[in-house]
């Protein structure tokens, strides 16, 4: 199946009129997915025999799923395909082998020796989790293979929700955001132990009173439920030294020193003693960090994508009407910043069975700053 690679802007807001509407130069789009919904995103480095390549996830859902993890490659000019990534077969859903195929791919990350890491909690449209297809997935980028898979079997699987995930390659470590519980999973990736950490810490956990009202609605399921999440994006700084993190339903933004995250002497409490609170920054879902030390976030009521500057200013990046949830970052090496915008509050769920999204889904970069 092909789509068109978009070089002009598109406008996806069908609330509001073309004279209305507010769409920024500085935001490209990259690609369109047709009614695919994007969610995670990883972006690699360009080595001497390749490009730099873009990876995005598709959830599992009912109406619109074919597979949970696509290559964006181009393939002629003016052309784009969404290719199954890293082969057709770990992108057949399963239910009755999900430790070898995809049920739910959620995040990427690409680490600094250009590795990509699958994070599949195995929840297919927000149902429970498959236990035992819950897993983490080291690929290796020169030959495509999977190099190492991570089971968490020393977790209360049933319970555990993962959303999220970054790499420590210099301690080994993988850091995981588990709404669910409301914690920090610590992943030792040399022995594959894993620990929680944080849980039920006031920074991990969403503030019950808040609800989440985005283009003048409040975002609230079938039921009236209000959608609300704990501890969602994370973003580990360039140096390794600092976890950034946050529930999505409340709006203030925090951070731990990584060597008190991964030393297992410390106490509940003592841990949660050195959780430093980084200022108000409004909602956001996902989050990374550049080498400068910035550290950007996604921020759906405003259609904008913000960033905390190092001496902790809050600064806009971009503003735009496009800008739709969005959702999950990659950088890529010539300094662009590549979202993925999910448009979550426009599906059926938050709109009484009603489909309010603009089609088609998109990806799109913004420079970043100098």
């Amino acid at each position: 199946m092909k789509y068109t690679l978009l070089l002009s802007l598109f406008l996806l807001n069908p609330f509001v009129s073309d004279a209305q509407s507010s769409q920024s130069p500085q935001l490209e789009t990259v690609a369109q997915f047709g009614k695919h919904q994007p969610i995670g995103l990883g972006v690699s480095q360009p080595t001497p025999s390749s490009a730099a390549r873009i990876f995005v996830t598709f959830p599992k859902n009912p109406d619109n799923y074919d597979y949970g993890l696509a290559e964006i490659s181009t393939q002629a000019a003016g052309v784009d395909q969404r290719r199954p990534y890293p082969n057709a077969e770990w992108n057949k859903w399963d239910s009755l082998n999900p430790q070898n195929r995809f049920i739910n791919v959620q995040a990427l990350f690409v680490d600094n020796t250009n590795a990509l890491w699958v994070l599949d909690p195995a929840s297919p449209a927000g149902q429970r989790a498959l236990p035992e297809g819950i897993k983490l997935l080291k690929i290796n980028l020169s030959t495509n293979q999977v190099e190492k898979i991570y089971r968490f079997e020393d977790l209360p699987r049933e319970r555990t929700g993962l959303n999220d995930v970054q790499i420590d390659t210099r301690r080994q470590m993988a850091y995981l955001s588990d709404p669910g519980r409301a914690a920090i999973v610590v992943l030792d990736l040399k022995t594959g132990k894993s620990r929680t950490v944080l849980e039920n810490d006031k920074s991990t956990k969403a503030d019950p009173a808040f609800v989440l009202t985005i283009e003048g609605k409040e975002v609230r399921d079938t039921k009236g439920n209000p959608f609300r999440s704990n501890v969602n994006g994370i973003a580990l700084t360039h140096d390794f030294n600092f976890l950034y993190f946050r529930p999505i339903t409340q709006t203030k933004l925090f951070r731990i020193a990584t060597n008190y995250l991964v030393d297992p002497t410390l106490t509940p409490a003592q841990l949660a003693s050195h959780v430093e609170v980084m200022g108000e920054t409004g909602v956001s879902h996902g989050m990374i960090a550049d080498k400068a030390g910035n550290v950007y976030l996604t921020d759906s009521p405003n259609k904008a994508i913000k960033y905390v500057t190092p001496d902790k200013q809050l600064k806009t990046l971009v503003q735009d009407d496009r800008l739709l949830w969005p959702d999950s970052f990659g950088i890529s090496a010539d300094g662009y910043l590549y979202v993925t915008a999910a448009q979550i509050q426009r599906t059926k769920r938050y709109n009484n069975g009603e489909d309010k999204v603009a089609y088609p889904f998109r990806l799109y970069r913004v420079k970043l700053p100098k």
